[in-house]
């Protein structure tokens, strides 16, 4: 029979897939149930309205009956599903709830005068609110159909007199009762039990959804501090190549000086000494200090400007900047490594445009685009423009356009150009993330759009939109990028 069961859809293999759907099924609405069980209870009892209207001499002894079941078994049977440790006899109640009427039902017809002339619509009431009231599963109903068929079966048995045929009337018209409510519980419980896999396939769905999420999430801000690092490292390599040049004359300028300075020495040592030759070395010592402190103040500078970018890229805070200063400022400091690419920057910016948002996410965009112009747009290092636009058209956003006129994106990446891991040198060892960085930013931190605003040929505009009152999107803007996931050209 289990095997029957599963077969029809019935039952579930996995005894906790079973569990889990009875405690839903059968217990999931107590409170309701209790309620039309109080409502079968009544009704149960008022039919001896019905008796009174027919025949008021034998009133007492179907009161008695009657009221008596409701009062001593329906009602103390509803009362104990409001005790939780009854909860899990819940489906036993029920039944006994189901059969106990229906058992005592066929008797009543014995002390009725029609006898069992309205047997077969009391019976056809009890089964009706069985099946429709009650979450009975196809099993329990079975039982109930099977004991209460035999209950009026014997009581059918004991009946002084019958007119013939009304037997085998009732029994037809019960039975097709029972067929029709164990088909529709059957057909109900397949449906719920259908459901109940499709909402714990969700559930698992979920569940996996809101892991991958967690975990794109993480791998977001992994990849935003390993470009956050790969920037910097970039930056100190341009850097220190630019350093290194006034160092280097530096120390030759230190080295020279204290050859000259050993000269002198020398010369005060001997018997005697020129006026023409230690003015000589004086003005030589002069020269090498104010070439020594030019060249280690260029450096100073350039350390300072190195620091500054590193802050900018860092900073996570949100505050308010005037947008043109903070721009030339940011350019500034970036020209030590553009410069290698022979890549000349221009800021056009109205003055007194200010942002109450983040400085660090908006530098790490901006030199993302720089990056991404100078490595891509302009091969072999030939030289080119990198142009940011400002522009304002309301108080509540900006609007900022950077440009160059290299050789442009190829027409079939441009729809693709916001994927992750697309790059146009992939020889070179780019791995596609800088404008993928660059556009979880921009959704992320600045709560704005990115979007590639050129067609297909010479030249790249990228337009960047933020509010001037930025906010900090955390899981719809997480959704954006996960679904529109960026990469570098």
């Amino acid at each position: 029979m289990l095997a029957l069961l599963i077969r029809l859809g019935l039952r579930f293999e996995d005894r906790i897939e079973e569990r889990r759907f009875v405690d839903q099924y059968v217990r999931g609405s107590l409170g309701w149930t209790q309620i039309a069980m109080l409502l079968g209870a009544a009704t149960y009892a008022g039919y001896t309205l019905w008796d009174w209207v027919l025949y008021p001499e034998v009133v007492p002894t179907t009161l008695a009956i009657r009221g008596g079941t409701a009062l001593f078994i329906l009602l103390p049977l509803t009362a104990l599903l409001s005790r939780r440790r009854m909860k899990p006899w819940a489906e036993t109640i029920f039944l006994v709830y189901c059969v106990i009427p229906g058992c005592i039902l066929p008797s009543i017809y014995l002390v009725l005068p029609s006898g069992f002339t309205f047997a077969a619509p009391g019976m056809m009431m009890i089964i009706l609110f069985v099946s429709t009231m009650l979450p009975l599963r196809i099993g329990s109903l079975a039982i109930f159909c099977l004991l209460s068929w035999v209950a009026l079966l014997v009581a059918e048995s004991f009946a002084l007199t019958m007119p013939t045929g009304l037997s085998f009337i009732n029994h037809s018209l019960v039975g097709n009762a029972y067929a029709l409510s164990l088909y529709a519980v059957a057909a109900r419980e397949y449906r719920a039990r259908r459901q109940f896999r499709t909402s714990e396939a969700l559930q698992r769905e979920k569940e996996r959804s809101e892991k991958s999420l967690r975990d794109l999430r993480a791998t977001q801000e992994q990849l935003v501090q390993a470009e956050k690092l790969a920037s910097l490292g970039q930056l100190v390599a341009g850097v220190a190549h630019e350093v290194s040049t006034p160092l280097g004359l530096a120390l030759t300028t230190s080295t020279t000086m204290q050859t000259d300075l050993q000269t002198m020495a020398d010369a005060l040592g001997g018997a005697s000494v020129r006026r023409s030759d230690l003015t000589k070395g004086i003005d030589r010592l002069k020269q090498g200090l104010d070439l020594t402190f030019d060249n280690l103040h260029r450096a100073s500078e350039m350390v300072h400007s190195f620091r500054q970018v590193a802050v900018h890229q860092a900073d996570e805070d949100r505050r308010s900047f005037e947008l043109r200063d903070w721009l030339s400022e940011l350019m500034s400091k970036l020209a030590p490594l553009l410069s290698h690419h022979a890549l000349t920057v221009e800021v056009q910016c109205p003055a007194g445009i200010t942002l109450n948002s983040y400085p660090g996410a908006l530098a790490q965009v901006i030199s993302n685009l720089a990056l991404n112009t100078a490595g891509h747009a302009y091969p072999g290092k030939t030289g080119g423009r990198f142009v940011v636009t400002v522009s304002q058209s309301n108080a509540k956003s900006v609007r900022l356009v950077c440009a160059d006129d290299g050789v442009g994106i190829p027409e079939h990446l441009q729809a693709h150009i916001f994927d992750p891991f697309v790059t146009t040198s992939r020889e070179k060892g780019n791995a596609g993330l800088g404008l993928h960085i660059a556009f979880n930013l921009v959704t992320s931190s600045l709560n704005g759009r990115l979007r590639l605003e050129s067609k297909a040929g010479p030249g790249t505009r990228i337009v960047i939109e933020i509010p001037v009152e930025g906010t900090l999107q955390e899981n719809s803007a997480l959704l954006r990028s996960e679904a529109s996931a960026i990469g570098s050209r």
